[in-house]
């Protein structure tokens, strides 16, 4: 995973306690989730806080697990007004020595909690994925409602909308010769 300059948090693990729970509680102050919100095409980030641990799984690996909580605005895709959307989600990643970094654009990832281990963690750049991760595909305010399509008796018969040359004879016929 890479680090994404909005906001980062990097945990250096040779300094976390292999015997006992890390505790980590991120809530980047307003220029970071301004600057969070920006990166993920938001229009308002007003609550972003990443709350858990980091602790020692086995010999090698870390086990990162966070509950994310964020109120997020985004614009509608009917009316393009402001929606607000509650997120509550919990995280889970295992960061281990034995997973590599991918080396092609795109591969085909057997674990989605997996990460590889490297000299830091950065819980920051976790917290923001799981945020885009998290985030409404399509956001819609109260009462949006799409165009309704057209009326029949406006459109012509339903045989005409099915073929599109069905007029192409008429046209031919009055063709000057």
């Amino acid at each position: 995973m890479t680090a994404t300059p909005s906001f980062a948090h990097r945990l250096r693990v040779a300094h976390l306690n292999p015997r006992a729970p890390n505790p980590l509680d991120l809530e980047p102050d307003a220029a970071a989730r301004a600057a969070i919100a920006a990166e993920l095409d938001l229009l308002d980030l007003p609550a972003l806080r990443f709350k858990g641990e980091v602790v020692a799984r086995g010999n090698d690996a870390w086990v990162l697990t966070c509950r994310l909580t964020a109120r997020v605005v985004q614009p509608c895709v009917v009316t393009m007004a402001p929606v607000e959307s509650p997120i509550d989600e919990e995280v889970r990643r295992i960061f281990s020595p034995h997973m590599t970094a991918p080396t092609e654009e795109e591969i085909e990832m057997p674990d989605d909690e997996m990460e590889p281990l490297g000299q830091f963690i950065d819980a920051g750049a976790v917290m923001i994925e799981a945020l885009a991760l998290a985030l409404p595909l399509y956001p819609r305010a109260d009462g949006a409602e799409l165009p309704e399509a057209e009326d029949e008796s406006e459109a012509g018969d339903e045989d005409d909308r099915k073929k599109p040359f069905a007029g192409l004879g008429d046209l031919l016929k009055k063709r000057p010769q």
